[in-house]
């Protein structure tokens, strides 16, 4: 198995991170996050990152968006070099981070307005994502009337209502219990599946890695480096009774593996 994540893909890369180092300087000296990441994205691939807490995951997600700018190193979406927030994307967080006095409909269309596109044409859309993502009749419901699940659903909704290129998730499901984590990977797979839209999830979860990813990278502990890239050559669309399978287990025991050795 390779351990370069930057091999020439078979189409033109939707994301490329080529030799991203990160340098953080405080009182106590100079702290190295990042180290020579090189990682491609393919045009509708679903490519998830793992590793050990600390490793620069988050680090990584926020240069792709625009958020960080690498102190090495450069991002590019799309062939043109990141320098700043990427419109053109959308993004779930841990949290969902509704705005408790607006409803469900309004927190979906927050990024029309942060865009300043037109809300009569986008509000059929946010009504429709709604529905894709599950909560079609909540459109009038505020968010403390939701479960935490619930509540995540809006937040992916939210990120998916102006039509992204690209979707970032960092540990989306992270704080949902584990009944309604596998509910919710069950949902992005079909999410997913209906949509392509190229996707970079960060996980601590090797099993929820596995399910949802074309392929998974493997960060060594800090500083972050790419330790493997693992194929993922499950069939899709992939389901809950896959991660029963001798090739499942082959895969997850692999990355998890690789995980415990290190660099």
């Amino acid at each position: 198995m390779r351990a370069e994540a930057d091999e020439a893909p078979l189409q033109a890369p939707a994301v490329e991170l080529r030799g991203v180092g990160q340098l953080y300087r405080s009182r106590d000296g100079v702290l190295r996050a990042l180290d020579a990441v090189s990682i491609t994205i393919r045009e509708g691939e679903f490519l998830v990152i793992v590793g050990p807490s600390g490793c620069g995951k988050t680090t990584l997600l926020k240069m792709v968006a625009g958020l960080i700018r690498p102190t090495e190193g450069e991002v590019r979406i799309g062939g043109r070099p990141v320098t700043g927030p990427v419109p053109g994307i959308g993004m779930v967080f841990q949290n969902p981070v509704l705005l408790r006095w607006r409803t469900v409909l309004g927190n979906v269309l927050l990024p029309v307005e942060i865009l300043r596109l037109d809300r009569g044409h986008y509000e059929a859309a946010a009504r429709e994502t709604l529905r894709l993502v599950g909560l079609e009749g909540f459109e009038n419901r505020r968010p403390s009337e939701l479960s935490g699940g619930m509540q995540q659903r809006a937040a992916l909704a939210r990120a998916l209502v102006h039509d992204p290129t690209l979707l970032l998730m960092d540990e989306p499901f992270g704080a949902l219990d584990q009944l309604t984590r596998e509910q919710m990977n069950l949902e992005l797979l079909r999410i997913w599946g209906a949509r392509r839209i190229t996707t970079l999830l960060i996980t601590h979860s090797v099993q929820e890695a596995v399910l949802l990813g074309d392929r998974v990278v493997v960060m060594t502990p800090r500083p972050g480096r790419v330790a493997e890239v693992v194929e993922i050559d499950l069939p899709r669309p992939r389901t809950a009774e896959m991660q029963f399978t001798a090739g499942f287990a082959s895969l997850a025991e692999q990355i998890a593996v690789r995980i415990r050795l290190g660099g």
